[in-house]
């Protein structure tokens, strides 16, 4: 299993993986001629030079994919997944979500004090870098696939890329988690609230939002605090809860040192969950090594670590490897070495796991 820039040949299956994500999942929409766009952009990203962290002025988007390398090259399945990295949101479109509060009110007359709570529309993740879109195909969550260690080399491969090109993002990260459905696949949050404001259905709003055509929010959702009391108990209980399918994620996410901290999507109450960039435990856990190939090596190894190139962005490869270093030395297997595309004496990034 391999993870890679994604490339313009990836398009089918990309649109594939599209339509199996389902409701909520707004980074990815069904749209051939915007998916195309977006690996444009991509791989635009990936060719750049110049640095794009505090000062950048223009997003970047860091796209990957997992490749299964047992499949035919022209095979429908040989992408296994996808997961991406948005270096600066809120620059080319507002970046919104509620912000959970509390307003208090008392009266000394008649010795009363309530205290509620309330949701605030804001925008304060501007120019944040976000970890998004991750996705793992149905037919490689089965226990024979691992599913753990495909959800964790798609996870984590985004810190190594994070840690080897630092200068290309910001202070903070974010993640924001898909929320709750219902058993008809409704999210009892936005039939609760934002319908009431924008009387379209959820699919049609988040298809719009995935598209990033934003605007609406501004212009329909409501500035003043918005008291949750108001709000039945079904979609008091999604406010910052994530659907069953986001758990994995979720815990990968806190185990880095991810937290939520009082924001939620606007649409469905899907927690957001951040960190300080460089407090990321797979940022700053893990190290780089010189590469040794040995014909001699053991194969029967369970990997257990984590290696990423630190070349060229567009040249990014991620995968496991069977052992870790020794004095500033991996040893790989040819195989190995093969499928990262490197040398003897080049360096990797390395994280265990």
């Amino acid at each position: 299993m391999l993870i890679r820039p994604i490339e313009e040949g990836d398009i089918d299956a990309l649109q594939a993986i599209a339509v199996e994500t389902g409701p909520g999942f707004t980074s990815l929409p069904d749209s051939r001629d915007f998916l195309i766009d977006k690996i444009a952009h991509a791989r635009e990203s990936f060719q750049r030079t110049h640095e794009v962290g505090e000062g950048a002025v223009e997003a970047a988007l860091y796209f990957f994919v997992l490749e299964d390398d047992r499949q035919p090259l022209d095979s429908a399945d040989r992408l296994a997944g996808c997961c991406a990295i948005e270096a600066r949101v809120g620059l080319d479109a507002p970046f919104y979500h509620y912000r959970i509060g509390q307003l208090a009110h008392s009266s000394s007359h008649l010795e009363l004090h309530r205290t509620l709570d309330t949701l605030f529309l804001c925008s304060d993740h501007t120019g944040s870098a976000e970890v998004c879109s991750l996705y793992l195909r149905e037919r490689w969550r089965g226990e024979a696939q691992r599913p753990m260690r495909n959800g964790t080399l798609l996870s984590r491969a985004r810190w190594l890329f994070m840690a080897g090109f630092r200068e290309r993002f910001p202070g903070r990260v974010l993640a924001e988690m898909r929320g709750r459905f219902d058993d008809d696949g409704k999210s009892p949050f936005w039939e609760a609230l934002g319908q009431k404001f924008l009387p379209i259905e959820f699919q049609r709003a988040d298809h719009l939002t995935g598209m990033g055509e934003k605007g609406f929010i501004g212009e329909m959702m409501p500035r003043h605090p918005i008291c949750t009391s108001f709000l039945p108990p079904s979609a008091r209980a999604c406010i910052g809860q994530v659907h069953t399918q986001t758990r994995p994620a979720l815990a990968m996410l806190n185990r880095d040192g991810l937290r939520f901290e009082g924001y939620i999507d606007i649409f469905d109450g899907g927690p957001t969950v951040e960190a300080y960039i460089d407090d990321v435990r797979s940022i700053r856990d893990s190290l780089t090594a010189r590469v040794s190939i040995e014909t001699a090596l053991s194969t029967e190894e369970r990997p257990g670590w984590l290696a990423a190139t630190t070349g060229a962005a567009a040249d990014f490869r991620a995968g496991w490897v069977g052992r870790g270093p020794q004095e500033g030395v991996i040893a790989l297997t040819p195989e190995e070495a093969q499928r990262l595309n490197v040398e003897e004496g080049e360096t990797l990034r390395l994280l265990a796991t």
